[in-house]
């Protein structure tokens, strides 16, 4: 029987597609349509450059250093290697040990438990991973042992997503879907 993934172990794993994905959509045209809801590659660029700094941060429990005051005002200036350096940011500090343990914070006035916040940076990193190679027109590929556990993640932070307004209503998918498919499915995008 196959041995799960330690948190730190599925955090580089769900890291590793995406220098690729980034080149990929390097080469489309800002304005190109993503799955998410009224955003264009440029938003989601921005969404990911903005919100970087504060997941790193939760996993080093320091305080972060936001990249401009919103994520409207995040420059794309050479966007792809800054993407680059922002996913491995938030990887090193989740692949720490450490930063699975205890209460963290992404900024707000009440700590989560660690492991919750964790597990929205594993999902972050392939939602998003995956809205990029769909704005790009390529795939995202994503090993069976990385997708499970953040299948049920995602399954698990589905109601409190939908009330924050942060997902979608479920998309309906066959039982047998692809664990991707899920996934977005779970998040309210159509795969």
């Amino acid at each position: 029987m196959p041995t799960a993934l330690l948190p730190t172990q599925l955090m580089t794993a769900a890291a590793a597609p995406l220098p690729a994905i980034v080149r990929a959509a390097a080469a489309a045209p800002l304005d190109s349509p993503t799955p998410c809801a009224d955003w264009d590659l440029a938003a989601l660029v921005r969404h990911q450059l903005y919100w970087a700094p504060f997941l790193a941060a939760a996993g080093r429990r320091t305080a972060a250093t936001p990249t401009a005051a919103t994520e409207q005002d995040v420059a794309l200036d050479d966007w792809p290697a800054a993407l680059d350096a922002a996913h491995a940011d938030v990887v090193a500090a989740w692949t720490d040990e450490a930063a699975w343990t205890g209460t963290t914070t992404m900024g707000g006035p009440e700590p989560m438990p660690a492991p919750v916040i964790g597990n929205m940076v594993l999902g972050e990193l392939v939602v998003h991973g995956s809205d990029l190679a769909r704005a790009a027109g390529t795939a995202a590929h994503w090993p069976d042992d990385v997708l499970a556990p953040i299948l049920e993640a995602v399954r698990e932070m589905g109601p409190t997503g939908r009330d924050m307004g942060i997902f979608g209503p479920e998309v309906d998918v066959p039982a047998d879907a692809p664990l991707l498919d899920r996934i977005l499915a779970a998040t309210g995008r159509t795969p």
